[in-house]
């Protein structure tokens, strides 16, 4: 006899198996679209570091998928530079947090998800999509499925592209993390390996017409490069693996939800429904994309676990309520930081002048610092 589906999930990457484990726990049967070659795939070259906050630290405990301490390094303190006088520092003691966030290496953490999903019996991974009364889409921002379902995804694109490594540091980085709003891009350096690394994960936007020129540097230029962009703070660097480069853009996805193209020929109606970069994408400035996504797979399954028991698993109310739930969540961190994003791009000296002076004014808040920074944390 055939295996029947509660949810089909198409992408198996962070969000997707996140949402696996979350909705298995419900005892859902979930087929999840991925190949088992991706879990053998050696991993050692991914340079790819996220910054997660305590809510996707919850959650990713909750499904036993957090990763050690090696690879998932407390961030005690932040800075952030202005492109002249301007500063703003974050501190995790005064919020009374162990840490403001956490630098997850992402191999690390896509083994644990994998593994967490290899003993999960609700759970099959599957080579290609089976019918199901729901499908979730977490296939990125190219979804091809969003494509297929003519969900139009309007996209901002900004003149940059983000330039992703690893450096090797002089300096041990105190679980420090820094960031610099600079005339041509934005850098930040995140803690890596523990308490006591010596290596940081790189992101620099840069302007898109100096990206080609920037990746063709020799990786000691390269390095030279990012020592005077970061002012000497930890020394001399060296780069360590290779090099990612990718266009920025913000991007939603006009619909998050809606009915299945074919249906059945008797029986409930299939839906579907949007989550993680498939249905929005922000400029990565702040390090919240995967705290979106997470916070979307934790939102459907909450509403799925809580629906009324006459309200099947695709219902169409339950589905609009999470996209209005999940767009008023990504509305105000999606206008600050293209907003943030637009300010830092001007370079006329008046406006480098009121940025940098309203940083200062930012810094010596008080409250309202304290509640940008819970709200980053994920705290409320």
């Amino acid at each position: 006899m055939a295996q029947t589906f509660d949810v089909c999930i198409r992408g198996a990457g962070v969000v997707g198996r996140t949402l696996a484990l979350l909705l298995a726990r419900e005892r859902l049967r979930v087929a999840l679209v991925g190949s088992p070659a991706t879990d053998a795939a050696p991993a050692a070259a991914d340079i790819r570091a996220y910054a997660l906050n305590a809510a996707s630290r919850s959650l990713l405990e909750s499904v036993r998928s957090w990763p050690d301490a090696a690879h998932a390094t407390a961030v005690r303190q932040m800075e952030v530079h202005g492109d002249q006088s301007g500063r703003v520092t974050f501190d995790a003691a005064r919020q009374s947090a162990d840490a403001l966030a956490w630098i997850v290496d992402v191999p690390a953490l896509e083994a644990r998800l994998a593994e967490a999903v290899r003993f999960q019996p609700q759970v099959e991974l599957v080579p290609a999509p089976v019918p199901a009364p729901l499908t979730v889409i977490c296939e990125g921002r190219a979804s091809s499925t969003r494509q297929e379902l003519g969900v139009e995804f309007d996209v901002t694109p900004y003149a940059q592209h983000a330039i992703a490594t690893r450096l090797h540091c002089e300096r041990p980085h105190g679980q420090v993390a820094r960031q610099w709003f600079l005339p041509d891009g934005i850098l930040a350096f995140l803690p890596l390996d523990g308490a006591e690394g010596n290596s940081v994960a790189v992101v620099w936007s840069v302007p898109q017409e100096q990206a080609a020129e920037r990746m063709a540097l020799d990786a000691e230029t390269f390095a030279h490069r990012l020592q005077d962009a970061s002012q000497n703070a930890l020394g001399t660097l060296q780069q360590v693996g290779g090099r990612a480069c990718w266009p920025l853009q913000q991007a939603r996805a006009r619909r998050w939800c809606g009915a299945m193209p074919v249906q059945p020929a008797k029986g409930a109606q299939r839906t579907w429904v949007l989550a993680g970069d498939a249905a929005h994408t922000v400029h990565p400035l702040a390090g919240q994309g995967l705290n979106l996504g997470l916070a979307d797979a934790e939102a459907l399954a909450r509403l799925l676990r809580e629906r009324d028991y006459w309200r099947g698993i695709g219902d169409m109310r339950l589905l609009r309520r999470y996209e209005r739930e999940r767009k008023a969540g990504l509305l105000p961190l999606g206008l600050t930081m293209d907003g943030l994003q637009q300010l830092f791009a001007r370079t006329e000296a008046p406006v480098q002048a009121v940025r940098n002076w309203g940083m200062q004014g930012f810094q010596l808040s008080g409250p309202l610092k304290d509640w940008v920074a819970t709200r980053a944390m994920g705290l409320r």
